[in-house]
């Protein structure tokens, strides 16, 4: 990224011939100073999105909530694995100057933050799209134990994912041409991150949106209750939030996706100053996407916007008096337990009532 020494290299001939070759950095110290400024905006803002989401995901219990603090906490990790220890520490700080197997065991742990703040919002589509597709089924499987159960699994496989970039060549200082690990690790990289990922998402998006074009069309036909037609609005919200996460990524990653496929196939990073200035480009606007969220919630969800107010006024009560969800305890049950309570509220609202205030009343 800067035109610093390069301690990596084996060996001192290698390393001068490496730095007289190697393409100029035309952003200078831009990149150290937005990765600063990212770093001091996104790990506050994502730490107060973490707390607003904790209250939400008490009040609440729902599954939803834990996937999306998940996502949070994954994005935190990228910004102190990536930004912190890799640009800033590792590049501004070390200049790279820094055992190999240090900065080898740092890029594999910078690869697994990366792919489970990727692959944490994999659920959420899921989630989404059984809740608006399949109401019944959504009642049964999703609780959150279940949430944490599935984010284990995800971060485990992150993990698990991170390691085969142990062997991960760094492209601003590497000078030989890709071969077939790089070629290997480049297109395993860009599958997890960004086809797999976006395929998901776009094939469960589609549906959930076509769902609900199909749902208002229905109740526009039968001209329904007010109370009813209110339902649709409600999914819609939660949805919104849902494709704007998605849609986000999509954009913030696609350049960089293409800047590395680019670098594999055509020009390299380490001799093109173009591909250079691209490829810083895009891994700048890729971070960005670790610092957007809690403003894409604030945008969309009024009971987001709400805790995050709670937070800032130090309020401890609840917005909305929680109701025990019995489904947390026996899932499938759920609806058959909301039907009971409905019967016994009405209960309790017609047996004060007595035969005489009844005759009175007629």
């Amino acid at each position: 990224m800067i035109d610093w020494h390069n301690g990596t290299a084996p060996g001192q001939q290698e390393n001068e011939r490496s730095t007289a070759e190697r393409s100029e950095c035309v952003l200078a110290y831009i990149p150290v100073i937005y990765y600063s400024i990212l770093l001091c905006v996104g790990v506050p803002v994502n730490i107060l999105t973490l707390v607003a989401l904790s209250r939400l995901a008490v009040r609440t219990q729902k599954a939803l909530y834990i996937y999306l603090l998940a996502l949070t906490g994954s994005d935190i990790l990228s910004q102190l694995f990536i930004i912190f220890v890799g640009f800033i520490l590792e590049t501004a700080v070390f200049h790279r100057d820094v055992p190999v197997l240090l900065l080898r065991s740092v890029s594999m742990f910078e690869f697994a933050a990366n792919h489970a703040s990727i692959w944490a919002t994999v659920p959420i589509t899921v989630d989404r799209y059984v809740a608006l597709c399949h109401p019944l089924l959504h009642r049964q499987i999703s609780y959150p134990a279940r949430a944490r159960r599935i984010i284990a699994a995800v971060l485990i496989l992150a993990l698990a994912s991170g390691v085969p970039f142990f062997w991960w060549s760094d492209m601003w200082r590497v000078s030989r041409p890709p071969n077939n690990m790089d070629t290997t690790l480049i297109w395993t990289h860009v599958t997890i991150i960004y086809f797999f990922p976006c395929s998901i998402f776009l094939v469960l998006n589609s549906l959930i949106i076509l769902r609900l074009r199909k749902r208002q069309q229905q109740q526009m036909c039968h001209d329904e209750s007010g109370q009813q037609l209110a339902v649709p609005g409600k999914l819609g919200k939660s949805t919104a939030m849902l494709l704007a996460v998605t849609s986000v990524f999509a954009v913030l990653w696609a350049p960089r996706t293409g800047v590395v496929l680019y670098h594999l196939y055509v020009s390299s990073v380490h001799k093109d100053w173009r591909v250079h200035l691209a490829y810083d480009l895009s891994n700048m606007l890729a971070m960005l996407n670790t610092a957007v969220n809690f403003f894409l919630y604030c945008f969309v969800s009024k009971p987001f916007r709400a805790a995050v107010r709670d937070v800032f006024l130090f309020r401890g009560a609840p917005l909305h008096p929680r109701q025990p969800l019995h489904h947390q305890r026996t899932p499938a049950n759920a609806s058959t337990s909301s039907i009971s309570s409905g019967t016994k509220r009405c209960q309790r609202e017609v047996t004060p009532l007595s035969p005489k205030s009844a005759h009175i009343n007629l």
